[in-house]
């Protein structure tokens, strides 16, 4: 459980109906979008073809509008003839998806519209239909989870201490759009009052089961719940309930506050995009004792196997001072 500064890579899941990505070798930073497309309700069929009076085959050269184009209710698909002009129109708005080998088309309407933002600095390494993937260098921590979308934003420090709770009170507009450390453990007040002030994301130790619960559903697992809907975005660093923060994880928060960060929820990843001589990245964090909850847990069985194995170093009892002072036959004629 160490901050370190080297080469990730991120991958961004996308959904169907992708019509624009960034491409292989393109040079992205976080929060510039990199793919968006739209999500379509069922398709209408129009009659194509027969409509114009042509055979399937000869529908393509008629076409007005190239298949995956965006359309208004009225827009002209296809004509033919001038004088005594027959046309097919759009009776939706919507998306002309596909032409049928009998010649009729297919125009579903679009109910939402989607973006895709990067949550590193670097260059595109893969771009299909399925997954935009960026490599790039930066600060990063692995947590245990994350909930809610991608958030990118300035990284902003909501404590005073690694031991203190973010209280609700700290949190207003004044924040909106960045990414707020909240020290041991954030409550769903907390987590629900920033989304209410665009806070872009919350980052704690810790969060409590039940508010987990409260502001992402019943169904919420401890594996994260990566999503695109409009939810807060929070990072558990740690596990759940209340973990206090160690030096060696909070001291490069104070260092780094200010920069540029993300959070990466499918990968469970905060980046933060700073210089490379800030923070301790190398300093391994020490055991952490878990607080209450049903989740949390304490990564002590290490040294309790240690203990068993009778591996644990035993403290020498100190010598005393006549221990220490030298023996008669020792000592110098002078001292005797």
């Amino acid at each position: 459980m160490t901050w370190r500064r080297e080469r990730w890579t991120a991958d961004h899941p996308l959904p169907i109906g992708v019509t624009k990505r960034a491409q292989v070798g393109e040079l992205v930073r976080a929060g510039d979008i990199i793919a968006a497309g739209a999500a379509l309700a069922g398709a209408l069929r129009v009659p194509g073809a027969r409509r114009l009076g042509l055979s399937p085959s000869d529908l393509d050269r008629e076409l007005r509008v190239r298949v995956g184009s965006d359309v208004v209710a009225g827009t002209v698909l296809a004509r033919v003839g001038r004088r005594f002009a027959r046309s097919v129109t759009a009776p939706i708005d919507g998306r002309l998806l596909h032409v049928t080998v009998d010649g009729d088309l297919y125009i579903a309407p679009i109910v939402d519209r989607w973006t895709v933002r990067a949550t590193l600095d670097g260059t595109v390494a893969r771009s299909d239909d399925a997954v935009v993937e960026i490599e790039g260098e930066a600060w990063c921590f692995q947590a245990a989870a994350a909930y809610g979308p991608d958030a990118i934003g300035e990284l902003t420090l909501g404590v005073d201490g690694p031991d203190a709770d973010l209280a609700p009170t700290r949190i207003d507009v004044r924040l909106a759009g960045r990414i707020i450390v909240g020290g041991a453990r954030v409550s769903a007040e907390v987590i629900t009052r920033a989304h209410a002030c665009g806070v872009a994301g919350l980052v704690a130790g810790g969060v409590p089961p039940a508010g987990l619960r409260v502001v992402y559903g019943d169904t919420v697992t401890a594996s994260g719940s990566p999503s695109r809907d409009d939810r807060p975005t929070v990072l558990c660093l740690m596990g759940f309930g209340s973990a206090v923060l160690p030096r060696a994880v909070y001291e490069p928060f104070a260092a780094l506050a200010g920069a540029r960060a993300a959070i990466h929820t499918a990968s469970a990843r905060l980046f933060v995009f700073s210089t490379a001589d800030v923070g301790r990245a190398e300093t391994p964090s020490p055991d952490v004792v878990m607080g209450e909850g049903p989740a949390a847990y304490a990564p002590v069985e290490r040294a309790v196997a240690d203990a068993d194995r009778g591996d644990v170093d035993q403290e020498e009892p100190a010598q005393t001072d006549e221990e220490l002072s030298p023996s008669p036959s020792d000592r110098s004629p002078s001292e005797r």
